[in-house]
């Protein structure tokens, strides 16, 4: 199975550093943020990376090189333009396959075990779903049996954590272009063929410097 790592996003709230790095590379303990991705993929079995880039992204070939100090082969999607989360993922698909993949977001930090994603899904999808942040109290989506569906006024919601395994017949009826991954998850949601399961342990949507400082403050407590 191979697994793909988002590193396109521009990072606007963390100016002045996402000015001229990246912020995939941003660092957490040390750490760029990404490195703790494919640490934990290779740990997890996962070989085969594929990231996406966007803003800035000829530092995060520069810096990544062909993953071979990771244990892992990379191979890179450029985008000329930002094509929002599910128009990158479209336009990698030629380097992933056939096959359902993994995804995860290069701007999240997590301890999450990457090798509960090693197993064939039913449906479209299958998402990693945490409890809901502070800058996030409406949460995204329920749980329910193991299936995942829209959010309704109520319920008790998740938060998508930008951990998914995805099948690429997700992706059908799709165009080259900017579009968002939401949409897709729903109309599969509608149909019944979104799994899920609740993130046990950390993980933090690090988009600002104070969940930056957060993150920080949970990797220093795991040393």
């Amino acid at each position: 199975m191979k697994a793909m790592i988002l590193a396109a996003g521009k990072g606007e709230r963390m100016r002045p550093l996402t000015l001229t790095t990246p912020k995939p590379l941003v660092r957490a303990g040390g750490v760029p943020l990404i490195e703790y991705h494919l640490h934990a993929l290779a740990a997890a079995g996962f070989t085969e990376i594929v990231i996406n880039h966007a803003w800035l992204g000829q530092q995060i070939e520069d810096y990544l090189g062909d993953g071979s100090r990771y244990g892992v082969g990379i191979q890179y999607s450029p985008e000329g333009e930002p094509l929002e989360t599910g128009g990158g993922i479209f336009r990698a698909l030629p380097l992933l396959g056939d096959e359902a993949f993994v995804v995860v977001n290069g701007d999240i930090w997590t301890d999450y075990d990457f090798s509960a994603l090693r197993q064939p899904i039913a449906g479209l999808a299958h998402l990693v779903l945490a409890d809901n942040p502070a800058h996030h109290p409406a949460g995204d989506f329920v749980l329910v049996d193991g299936q995942v569906r829209d959010g309704q006024p109520d319920a008790d919601t998740l938060t998508y954590s930008g951990i998914a395994v995805l099948h690429p017949k997700l992706f059908e009826g799709c165009s080259a272009g900017a579009f968002k991954l939401a949409p897709l998850f729903r109309q599969a949601m509608a149909a019944g063929q979104v799994s899920g399961e609740r993130l046990s342990g950390h993980w933090v949507d690090v988009g600002t410097y104070e969940r930056l400082a957060e993150a920080e403050s949970l990797i220093e407590a795991s040393r």
